[in-house]
């Protein structure tokens, strides 16, 4: 098993992914991000014997932790040493064994539980969500650092990936040749395509899509824009990487989230999974999914309105050019509509 790893550390590593239950949390969060109330809740074990096996696992270099707000996630790093080593561990791992196998159905049905929770936030409140969006950042602001960021030709397709009320579709409409809009929510969608219709967006079109699992061939689009979307997910990682994959060979890809914050009430008064994203977190899964040149801004509140209290970051990525690889066309054009 090769590994850059000194013997003593190995070692150690080893002797801390052999207990069956700290085997067990390795599997789980190779998978995904968890906390330790979500593995409690999956292995049924406390909190104080679930924090002990966490801290030793950590020690080995197997995992990586990382605090928002007041809580703290776990997960298996693709870059590490350690987290390497998991991966070639686990390959060897009987996924058919049942304790796994209700492990992992368990950490599914608590995935799926949160992002119901979320939806039915989002069904709730889509005739209003721009509206409720603005209690916490300038739109004026961050759709004039959107434009700017994208500024040059015009994209042949761009793709926005949780498109909600649509806003991007609108706000970029000068810059694109067709426009996509993807959502899992259809009140989201419903929404959208009465606004896009009043605006007499032709070139513009929303469909129900999974962000994890978009619907479209790689390099299908040149333009990708993911905003405000990532705090909602439980595997942003995840969604980051299957952005880059639609995006063709010099095709941008950019993201308009929330920097680090402590309001604590937005998990549940706004179903906010994430408490916002350090530049250098997002920056190693653009960089972990191939893409180059990142640029990152960060926009402010503005000090004279009271409501505003987040910091808006935007990272701007580009994929680069394929040994060989002819210019993309509008892949598109292979799916249906």
């Amino acid at each position: 098993m090769p590994t850059s790893l000194e013997t003593r550390d190995l070692v150690l590593a080893l002797k801390a992914a052999a207990e069956s239950t700290r085997l067990r949390i390795l599997l789980l969060l190779a998978a995904g991000e968890l906390n330790v109330k979500d593995l409690t809740q999956i292995l049924g074990q406390s909190q104080p014997r679930i924090s002990r096996h966490l801290k030793l696992l950590a020690e080995a270099g197997l995992i990586e932790r990382f605090r928002e707000g007041s809580w703290v996630y776990f997960h298996v790093s693709d870059r590490s040493d350690g987290g390497k080593l998991v991966r070639r561990i686990l390959e060897a791992v009987d996924r058919s064994d049942l304790t796994l196998r209700r492990d992992s159905a368990r950490a599914d049905a608590l995935k799926h539980e949160r992002e119901a929770a979320a939806q039915a936030y989002f069904r709730e409140h889509a005739a209003d969500w721009d509206r409720i969006r603005t209690l916490y950042v300038s739109d004026v602001a961050v759709e004039s650092a959107v434009v700017a960021a994208l500024a040059g030709p015009p994209f042949k397709t761009l793709v926005d990936l949780g498109t909600g009320t649509g806003r991007m579709l609108e706000v970029l409409a000068p810059r694109y040749e067709r426009g996509l809009g993807l959502d899992v929510n259809q009140s989201m969608l419903a929404y959208a395509r009465s606004k896009l219709k009043t605006s007499g967006l032709a070139h513009a079109e929303v469909r129900h899509g999974d962000i994890y699992d978009v619907a479209l061939p790689d390099g299908a689009a040149d333009g990708v824009v993911i905003h405000q979307v990532l705090h909602y997910l439980s595997e942003p990682a995840h969604a980051v990487r299957e952005a880059a994959r639609i995006l063709a060979p010099q095709g941008r890809l950019l993201i308009v989230d929330f920097a680090p914050h402590g309001l604590e009430d937005l998990r549940e008064r706004h179903a906010h999974e994430r408490l916002g994203f350090e530049e250098g977190q997002i920056t190693a899964w653009l960089e972990d999914a191939g893409l180059s040149g990142i640029e990152v801004k960060s926009l402010a509140p503005e000090t004279h309105d009271d409501r505003q209290q987040l910091t808006v970051s935007l990272w701007l990525a580009h994929k680069p050019e394929a040994a060989g690889a002819a210019a993309t066309s509008n892949k598109l054009e292979r799916i249906g509509s």
